[in-house]
């Protein structure tokens, strides 16, 4: 089985760094509560850690 990342979005982005707008754009994330799915490779786990105090991550398996 593959391992996946459940990421959940907590915190707003008004008053982030554009970057950082821009890595949860890049997840799928648009509004807070809104949760996505994605493969649990190293690029995804760097844009949760750039992204850490925002989101919430669990590992499922898919």
């Amino acid at each position: 089985m593959a391992k996946s990342l459940k990421i959940t979005q907590k915190k707003s982005v008004i008053s982030e760094k554009q970057n950082q707008r821009d890595t949860l754009r890049s997840l799928g994330l648009r509004r807070i509560g809104q949760t996505v799915v994605r493969e649990d490779s190293k690029i995804n786990r760097g844009y949760v850690r750039a992204v850490a105090h925002l989101v919430e991550v669990e590992e499922v398996d898919a």
